[in-house]
């Protein structure tokens, strides 16, 4: 558990001035929905009460019995009258329901809810709340967060005579079949026959395959009771045993045969669960990690066997050297992206190489079928052989510099990121949006496990402040340092009201360069200028938090102090950056493609 720091004084308040004066505070309010009353509450407990053999008999009751059996406390959502009877049926559940600004809000905040939690549920109304979910959810696929997707939908009895309904596109199926592209399980809960077992089914898929799933539930459905009665039974899946066995005996004779083997772990650790097991491996045979971008903290940065990030010509020479030199690089749950691989940069030979993740498992040039992963990483954990241990390189423990501020200095992003890598502790949890607010991110020190999120493949702007109330939701002792760009925070800036909401006390810090920077790297023009916002003003607006505004080193060690000191509310960093000033991260990919180029 992190330690409680202590709450803001008049003291700490009293510095909180910035070359544009002093910061407003502004005291946070919260505010809870009110309980049904009377007969309408009757009507729900009545709903949510179980049949006589202890299990809930309705649809709806199912899927809330469920969602708290496979580990979920908390729904986020916004509520339409197509999903109005299941939104009630919540309300008196022991499920806690988190409205969101926007349905994409909502999504990204379960995204990081799931992240943490391990599974995440966004509940909107039919096609304007469901199709506004699309490229959150499309976010949580690629990158393998299993968020619950469920829609409220027309009637059965309403869809029989085909009428033109508020809400409908095309026809009344193109939503699920939209949802069909972007999660690995989909179902329409329309018949109290067969709605159990889909219900058990679309569960299992999330869980087995760490990938949302999407269950439509038509509003005359909610309260549909079971036709026979229903007990879920999970199916439990494992490897084949022949097949486990000769690859793990493979795996063993090519690490033993190696003179410098290497792990690189990726994201599929994080959402498996599985890095106690591979750093068992990694210590029992003194075999030096890396991890990917998508994958940074799968464990801590300060493990002695730790080298840093492997992101081709993005991460630094002395890690990219050892690895694309080791004649045997085990790669276990890591996604080989665009990203990861530093814009493709990196120089991987897939003749030395172990890959293994939840679709594949590949040694050199030879494929395994019907092994799973975990079942892979344990196996080789526990398998008697001897690795080769050779002498850990020194990868320099970072690029950022020692950091000592010099009051009148400009803020510039090296500057900035050094500072950050001293104010993250235990209790942090970075939310990197994408830009270069994730490339100059790679280079922090995270302490311990699931202390980094970003959308670090499927990159889409706008994560990381809906994503850090997720964060909080989830895990309320952890406190989200954002970094976000000035474009990115545009896009969702407004979910902040759900901290102010709910007190949360979120650490945004908004790289305000005026637009889009990493397009500038790309292809310069106006086209890549935003409007500059009075960012630190916002909260103002939302009648609550800290905001400042921050143009040299003075005024950011001012506001970060005040920040820490903040528990009660969140605070916005306003921090004024050069438009071409760019991270350490950054230059070193542009100085490699440049000479590709």
């Amino acid at each position: 558990m992190a330690k409680k720091k202590k709450r803001a004084s008049a003291d700490s308040a009293s510095a909180r001035t910035t070359s544009a004066g002093p910061a407003r505070k502004v005291k946070a309010k919260t505010s809870a929905p009110k309980k049904k009353t009377g007969t309408a509450r009757k009507k729900v407990a009545s709903a949510m009460s179980p049949g006589a053999n202890g299990q809930p008999t309705s649809i709806g009751q199912y899927l809330i019995h469920r969602l708290q059996e496979c580990g979920l406390r908390d729904v986020f959502g916004i509520p339409g009258d197509f999903v109005l009877q299941f939104y009630g049926m919540l309300e008196d559940s022991p499920l806690r329901v988190i409205g969101a600004t926007r349905e994409d809000c909502a999504g990204y905040a379960a995204d990081g809810y799931a992240r943490i939690n391990g599974l995440g549920a966004v509940c909107v109304t039919y096609c304007v709340g469901g199709l506004s979910l699309c490229n959150s959810i499309a976010g949580a696929y690629a990158e393998k967060s299993p968020v619950i997707v469920i829609s409220g939908g027309p009637g059965v009895e309403e869809r029989r005579t085909d009428p033109l309904l508020h809400h409908r596109v095309r026809d009344f199926d193109t939503q699920r079949e939209v949802f069909e592209k972007i999660t690995v399980a989909t179902a329409l809960l329309d018949d109290p026959l067969t709605a159990f077992r889909e219900i058990d089914r679309c569960l299992d898929a999330a869980i087995r395959y760490k990938r949302p799933v999407y269950l439509e539930i038509p509003r005359d459905r909610v309260h549909a009771e079971a036709v026979y009665p229903h007990e879920s039974k999970r199916e439990v899946q494992s490897s084949n045993r022949d097949a486990l066995k000769e690859s793990l005996e493979e795996a063993a004779r090519l690490i033993s045969a190696s003179r410098q083997p290497v792990i690189i772990a990726g994201v599929e650790v994080h959402r498996f669960g599985l890095r106690e097991e591979v750093l068992k491996l990694a210590e029992k045979h003194k075999i030096p990690i890396c991890a990917t971008l998508l994958g940074k903290s799968v464990i801590s940065e300060k493990h002695p066997l730790y080298l840093g990030l492997y992101e081709g010509a993005m991460g630094r020479d002395s890690v990219r050297q050892y690895v694309e030199s080791s004649d045997c690089v085990i790669l276990l749950g890591t996604f080989m992206t665009d990203i990861n691989l530093g814009i493709f940069t990196a120089r991987l030979d897939p003749g030395r190489c172990i890959y293994a993740t939840s679709e594949q498992l590949r040694m050199r040039h030879h494929h395994f079928h019907d092994v799973l992963l975990p079942d892979f990483i344990r196996g080789l954990g526990r398998a008697k052989f001897t690795a080769p241990q050779p002498e850990l390189p020194d990868c320099g423990g970072g690029e950022l510099p020692d950091y000592k501020p010099q009051p009148e200095e400009p803020v510039t992003v090296a500057r900035l990121f050094a500072r950050i890598n001293r104010l993250l502790d235990e209790s942090s949890v970075v939310v990197a949006d994408v830009g270069d607010s994730l490339f100059a991110a790679s280079d922090l020190t995270i302490y311990r496990h699931t202390e980094f999120l970003s959308p670090a493949y499927y990159t889409s702007m706008g994560f990381a402040v809906p994503a850090a109330i997720g964060v909080q939701v989830a895990n309320r002792e952890l406190r989200p340092i954002v970094l976000v760009g000035d474009g990115a925070f545009q896009m969702t800036a407004l979910e902040l009201s759900t901290a102010v909401r709910h007190g949360f006390n979120p650490i945004v810090l908004v790289l305000n360069n005026r637009g889009y920077t990493t397009e500038r790297f790309l292809q310069d023009g106006p086209f890549n200028d935003i409007l500059n916002w009075n960012y630190h003003r916002l909260p103002d607006l939302l009648g609550g938090g800290w905001g400042f505004e921050v143009h040299n080193e003075g005024d950011l060690e001012k506001a970060l102090r005040a920040a820490m000191a903040n528990q009660d509310s969140f605070s916005l960093l306003n921090i004024h950056l050069d438009p071409y000033d760019i991270s350490p991260a950054l230059q070193r990919l542009t100085k490699r493609l440049s000479k590709k180029i």
